[in-house]
């Protein structure tokens, strides 16, 4: 490949990096670009978890081995087996080296390499392939894992060229996984209330459209609990906001754990003093369970008054629920006739007969001042 190609190549993985939506296909992208670029049968992107002592493989494409898969959940090496690892991803770069790439060979020793590594080259023939390239990636000044690219057996071996190559490819992947990273950053502080580390408004909002149209389209049962933690202007007013705001710091933690009750459950701050879980795929009588401990955990509290809540779930009869706002409404409902009849226990929409007050309060508009007692915002 002359410099015009490998010049196009750069570019087309930098693309396909800032393309991606997600880590998972930044990854993806990395490794596919690297492959192309070198002309290889098969790419894999690791990470260094040094916490763990291992290389940790994030992605393979390619021509996969039977022992090999796109995202393997459990495929991983102690950096003990590789002792280029210590030396690549760490004392060369604590002295002040380069990360420069290096190339093994089914056969052993080839250009660039820092030393006989035994597990490469048995893997290398293990898996039908005659050479490979490993570029050490840095990332923030720090040694952040390996890209890793290999011929078939009988295919034209890498040489000091490709080695040089792969190590401007390891440069450009390091920059899109910190571009990935940043924006990954960006999502999360998007999603995530600032004081409770709990999801928040925005992310409710978007994961509950999802779940309306799962229960719309395959029938997945979609229960959502609101809350409101009763007392808190009281704590403000008389000890102070920074007493309100561990009052609320603390009951996001009852919530949280209540949540991981219920599997996959988002628990959700959506503004001052107003709470939420969502689920989807548990029972409507799991999360009226999981209300109940809520609000028994809640009323042990030191601070505050309890909790009021309320729970609209489409394994309930309470009629169609074709969006979002209907069962928002729905649970609104039930949680401010929790609040004005002070239950200590769940209020659950559909659970009292054919003339449920809960769903007749969330159905029938408004009409006039007092019919305002309790506003839905126009949630979506």
């Amino acid at each position: 490949m002359g410099d015009d190609g490998r010049l196009a190549a750069v570019v087309a993985l930098a693309q396909g990096m800032a393309a991606a939506r997600s880590p998972r296909q930044s990854w993806r992208a990395a490794a596919l670009g690297a492959c192309r670029a070198l002309s290889g049968g098969f790419a894999a992107l690791s990470v260094w978890e040094r916490d763990l002592g291992r290389l940790r493989v994030l992605v393979n494409v390619g021509e996969l081995a039977p022992d090999e898969e796109e995202f393997p959940e459990g495929e991983a090496y102690p950096v003990h087996q590789f002792p280029e690892i210590t030396e690549f991803l760490h004392e060369r770069w604590v002295s002040g080296g380069e990360p420069n790439a290096w190339v093994e060979t089914a056969e052993g020793a080839a250009a660039g390499r820092p030393g006989y590594c035994h597990q490469r080259v048995a893997a290398l023939r293990r898996r039908g392939r005659g050479s490979c390239v490993v570029a050490p990636i840095v990332l923030h000044g720090l040694a952040w894992g390996e890209l890793y690219v290999a011929r078939p057996a009988g295919a034209p071996a890498f040489e000091r060229a490709d080695a040089d190559f792969a190590t401007v490819l390891a440069a450009v992947v390091a920059a899109g996984i910190a571009q990935t990273e940043r924006l990954e950053e960006a999502r999360r502080l998007a999603f995530t209330d600032a004081l409770t580390g709990l999801a928040n408004r925005r992310a409710v909002d978007v994961r509950l459209e999802e779940a309306v149209e799962r229960h719309r389209t395959g029938g997945d049962v979609v229960s959502l609990a609101v809350c409101d933690l009763n007392g808190l202007k009281r704590v403000n007013d008389t000890l102070g906001h920074a007493v309100g705001d561990r009052l609320l710091e603390r009951f996001g933690s009852v919530l949280s754990l209540c949540g991981a009750m219920l599997p996959g459950a988002i628990a959700a701050r959506l503004g001052g003093d107003e709470f939420c879980l969502l689920a989807v795929g548990p029972s409507a009588d799991d999360m009226v369970k999981v209300a109940g401990e809520l609000c028994r955990r809640a009323a042990e509290l030191e601070l505050g008054e309890g909790v009021a809540c309320g729970v609209a779930s489409t394994g309930d009869p309470i009629g169609p629920v074709r969006s979002a706002r209907r069962l928002f409404r729905l649970a609104d409902a039930a949680q401010y006739r929790a609040k004005a009849v002070r239950a200590s226990r769940p209020v659950v929409a559909g659970r009292e007969g054919p003339e449920d007050p809960v769903v007749r309060l969330a159905d029938e508009p408004p009409r006039g001042p007092a019919a305002e007692r309790r506003s839905f915002r126009g949630r979506s």
